[in-house]
C-alpha cells in the first residue's frame, strides 16, 4: 500500500523567525489526514524546523545534498550532516537545481546512491520542459531521466524512493498539467518502473505531482489513481493554502 504524501518545498524563502512562525501556524491548523506531510525549509533553518516539530507528525526534508561524505566542497552539505540533525528525507533533482546549477542525470545518480546507502528517503524530481511537451518527446524525456538516475538501484532501494513528476513548464508559471495529463504521465512512469523492475516495485512507489498545485485544483489532481500526492512550491509558503491542499488528498 503506497503512502499518500504532501510535501512543501520552501526553496530560498523564509528567514528563521518566518520559518518558526509558519511551522507554528501549520501545526495549529494541520487537518486530520492519512497523508504524510513533509516540509523542506532552507538548510540554515533545518534545526529550527526539527525543534519546532518535535510534537508534530510533520516531517522535515532537506532541499539538496552532496554525494560525498566529506571533503573540500565549500558550501555543500553531506548526508551525515543531515542525519545528525534528525533529517532523513532529501529532495534531489529539482528542475531549478538542474537548470541553475547544472545538475545532470549522472550527478543525480551519485547523489541518490549516497542517500540510499546512508538511509535517507529521497524525493526525486524530474519532468519535461515545454519544448519537449510541444514536440511530443515528454515520455522519452521522463523515461530517460528515470533510467539514467535511478535504474541502477537494486529493487530493494526503491523502498527509499519517492518520485515527484514536475513538468517544468508548470512550475511557478501558474500553468498546470490537466488532471488527465498528470494521470497519463503518472501511469506511464509506473509502467516504466514495472518494465524495468516488476509490478510490485511500481505499485509500491509513491508518485507525487508538482507544478502550480493550488487549493482549487488539488482535489481533482489527487483524485487520479496514479497520483499519490503533491510536491508543493509557492502554496506551501501560505499556511491556509498548504493546509487546504493537505485536506484535499
Amino acid at each position: 500500500m503506497r503512502t499518500k504524501i504532501v510535501a512543501g518545498n520552501w526553496k530560498m524563502n523564509k528567514n528563521l523567525q518566518e520559518t518558526e512562525a509558519l511551522l507554528s501556524e501549520l501545526s495549529a491548523m494541520l487537518p486530520d489526514s492519512n497523508a504524510e506531510v513533509i516540509v523542506a525549509p532552507t538548510f540554515v533553518n533545518l534545526q529550527a524546523a526539527i525543534n519546532s516539530l518535535q510534537s508534530s507528525t510533520m516531517k522535515v526534508a532537506a532541499q539538496n545534498m552532496h554525494f560525498a561524505e566529506s571533503g573540500a566542497y565549500t558550501g555543500e552539505i553531506s548526508a551525515d550532516m543531515l542525519l545528525s540533525l534528525g533529517v532523513d528525507i532529501v529532495v534531489l533533482g529539482h528542475s531549478e537545481r538542474r537548470a541553475y546549477f547544472g545538475e545532470d542525470d549522472a550527478l543525480l545518480a551519485k547523489k541518490v546512491k549516497t542517500a540510499v546507502e546512508k538511509g535517507l528517503k529521497t524525493i526525486f524530481c524530474f519532468g519535461e520542459e515545454l519544448e519537449d511537451r510541444k514536440s511530443e518527446n515528454h515520455f522519452s524525456v521522463v523515461e530517460s531521466q528515470l533510467k539514467n538516475a535511478l535504474f541502477d538501484l537494486d529493487a530493494s532501494a526503491w523502498k527509499s524512493i519517492i518520485l515527484a513528476y514536475e513538468p517544468v513548464w508548470a512550475i511557478g508559471t501558474g500553468e498546470t498539467a490537466s488532471p488527465e495529463q498528470a494521470q497519463e504521465m503518472h501511469a506511464f512512469i509506473r509502467k516504466t518502473i514495472a518494465d524495468a523492475y516488476n509490478a510490485s516495485v511500481a505499485d509500491d512507489v509513491s508518485i507525487l505531482y508538482g507544478g502550480s498545485v493550488k487549493p482549487n485544483n488539488a482535489a481533482e489532481i489527487f483524485s487520479k489513481p496514479d497520483v499519490d500526492g503533491g510536491l508543493i512550491g509557492g502554496a506551501s509558503l501560505v499556511a491556509s493554502d498548504f493546509v487546504a491542499i493537505i485536506a484535499a488528498i
